[in-house]
């Protein structure tokens, strides 16, 4: 009965060894986290060109999208998108957004967490603050599948 039990454990062991991804070497996590940051900093570009919906593309363009802001959890892609565009109404609305700060942990080949600060430049105030990003690979393409965006106010 030992043997069966210890056999049976040996094999659950490697099974699980098994079906773990293997781990990222250093270059390659560094080469990650430079496509996340090359996304976010996209982001702040197609933001700083009044385009909401380019600055969505490094959202996971999915109905389990989260978006926490405000105390208000937003689920959704086009629901985020809506509360985008009704916070920022228009080009002018929008400000200049500049995003730094950039902490990119590569949790393994398909997931990542991004820690950051941000700043938008309106014309009579001045917003700021942090956020975490939960990203996922999905189709090869990195995608913000969780925002939790907090303000210093």
């Amino acid at each position: 009965m030992v043997r069966f039990a210890f056999a049976g454990a040996v094999f659950l062991m490697l099974a699980a060894c098994a079906a773990a991804p293997a781990p990222l070497t250093p270059g390659a996590a560094a080469a990650e986290a430079a496509t996340i940051t090359a996304l976010l900093k996209a982001q702040d570009a197609a933001w700083n060109a009044g385009d909401i919906d380019g600055f969505m593309h490094g959202y996971w363009p999915s109905d389990d999208l989260r978006f926490a802001s405000g105390g208000d959890v937003v689920r959704g892609y086009e629901a985020t998108l809506a509360r985008y565009k009704v916070r920022y109404p228009g080009r002018d609305g929008m400000g200049v957004l500049t995003t730094a700060d950039y902490e990119i942990d590569i949790l393994s080949p398909g997931a990542a967490i991004a820690h950051g600060s941000w700043h938008v430049k309106l014309q009579d105030e001045n917003l700021s603050g942090l956020y975490t990003l939960v990203l996922r690979k999905l189709d090869g393409e990195w995608l913000i599948i969780s925002d939790t965006t907090t303000s210093a106010e």
